[in-house]
Formats: C-alpha cells, sequence, structure tokens
C-alpha cells in the first residue's frame, strides 16, 4: 500500500481544534489509514484529575471500533505546530493491538514498524497460548 504522508499528517493537524488540553496546554492530533482505507482521528482529552486523561491514540482506537472496526496500517501523530510526536510506550501497546502486520508509524526518526517501536511486543497471542 502506498501511504500518502503528507495526506494522512495533514489529517492529524486537522483535528488539532479538537484538542481539549486546558491544563498541559499541548494540543496532541492523531490520524490513521484502517485496512478498508478509511481515515480515522482522533485528540487528546486531558482531566482535572491528571491521571484521567486520554492520549491521542486512545481516542483514534475509540474511532475506529465506533466506524465500524477493523486494523491499523498507517499512522500519524503530531503537537500543536504539526511536529511528528513518538506514542509512548502505554499508546504504542494500544496501537500494537489494533494493527495489522507491518503497520507503520510516522516517528520523530522517520517512518518505522509497529514491531520497530514496540519490539517483542506482548499481545492477543500470548494470551491465547494459556489456553492450550
Amino acid at each position: 500500500m502506498n501511504i500518502d504522508w503528507k495526506n494522512l499528517t495533514q489529517q492529524a493537524i486537522d483535528v488539532l481544534p479538537k484538542s481539549y488540553s486546558p491544563y498541559s496546554k499541548f494540543p496532541v492530533g492523531a490520524a490513521a489509514i484502517c485496512d478498508d482505507g478509511r481515515i480515522i482521528t482522533g485528540v487528546n482529552v486531558e482531566n482535572a484529575s491528571y491521571g484521567l486523561a486520554l492520549c491521542a491514540e486512545c481516542s483514534l482506537i475509540s474511532e475506529l471500533f465506533r466506524t465500524g472496526g477493523g486494523q491499523l496500517v498507517a499512522f500519524a501523530c503530531v503537537d500543536g505546530q504539526g511536529n511528528p510526536l513518538m506514542p509512548c510506550g502505554r499508546c504504542r501497546q494500544l496501537l500494537f493491538e489494533h494493527s495489522a502486520e507491518g503497520m507503520l508509524l510516522q516517528t520523530v526518526s522517520g517512518i518505522k514498524t509497529i514491531d520497530e517501536v514496540l519490539p517483542d511486543a506482548f499481545g492477543p497471542k500470548d494470551l491465547q497460548r494459556n489456553e492450550l
């Protein structure tokens, strides 16, 4: 699949105004291409109880399921100035669970696969081993 990274990044930039980030003043926008070609987006949603804040990746995964499910094939995340952001470890795990084989991520150091940014990840297949 040929990924239009400029368009995917622009989709993430376009949703930045929807971020709810009154405490950190650090809006984050995310966009992904699904295995059926849909583009989905998400933004961070903060909370006065800081630990309850949701990353943009969390709202993106909610959008994935709200719009029909599937798997992610490409992902981009940006800060308030449109610069690429690397998902945190928690979000990498979240993305891994819903990624297609070889999902690509735009990172601060270029395009990488999900396996490169979360090597030896724990996932559903690990849980299935206990069922045997």
